[in-house]
């Protein structure tokens, strides 16, 4: 359920921003407009959000130029402490996506960005099946994160990993849980959801789900 990851965070929670920054050269292309990334997920929801993978609280500020009413759900205490630093008006609770403290209210959106990809294409199916639980039609899913148009655009960035000597980058993107949009499509088809995918760089595509009735 992505906890096996929760020490790496935990580790990283640090320098965690530098790498979104750009300072690590084997992710810089990884996180190319960062920025522009998390516009483009805030700027589609509304209401009572809750967030997933919430990380340093890079996302949740922008998210709290349109709502006052956010979830955060973070399995690192690393993580965490980063957050209270910022001391973000957000109600933020140990949990990952598959298990966490239920929300109080009706919810309005799902957001997460560079974080799906920590669940096994089975366990990213248990996470889109509570989810359609739990949005009423209109409700939607917004996700930023890597995945791959198709086995070839996989082998390619793989390629491209290696012939650039990023070790490190290729390790994740073999053994990470990254999946295609033919799988992602199939998941949300299956549980309500109309979705649509927008590559924003190289590696990262926004998924934007919305629950029908």
């Amino acid at each position: 359920m992505g906890r096996e990851f929760t020490e790496l965070f935990d580790e990283w929670s640090e320098h965690y921003d530098r790498t979104v920054a750009g300072e690590d050269e084997e992710y810089r292309e990884v996180f190319d407009g960062y920025d522009r990334i998390l516009e483009a997920v805030a700027e589609r929801v509304s209401g009572v959000i809750v967030e997933f993978g919430v990380g340093t609280g890079n996302l949740t500020e922008k998210l709290l130029r349109r709502s006052d009413n956010i979830y955060g759900i973070e399995p690192s205490e690393g993580m965490r402490t980063q957050v209270l630093k910022r001391g973000l008006p957000i109600v933020l609770l140990d949990g990952d996506f598959l298990e966490f403290p239920a929300v109080p209210e009706p919810i309005d959106a799902i957001v997460s960005t560079y974080a799906f990809h920590h669940l096994t294409d089975e366990e990213k199916e248990r996470a889109i099946a509570l989810y359609s639980r739990l949005l009423q039609p209109g409700g939607r899913i917004v996700f930023a994160d890597t995945a791959f148009a198709s086995a070839e655009d996989r082998l390619e960035i793989e390629q491209s990993a290696e012939r650039a000597g990023f070790v490190n980058l290729l390790q994740d993107l073999r053994t990470e849980y990254y999946t295609s949009l033919t799988v992602l499509n199939k998941l949300f088809t299956e549980h309500r959801f109309a979705v649509s995918f927008t590559r924003l760089n190289r590696y990262v595509w926004l998924m934007e789900a919305v629950k029908q009735g």
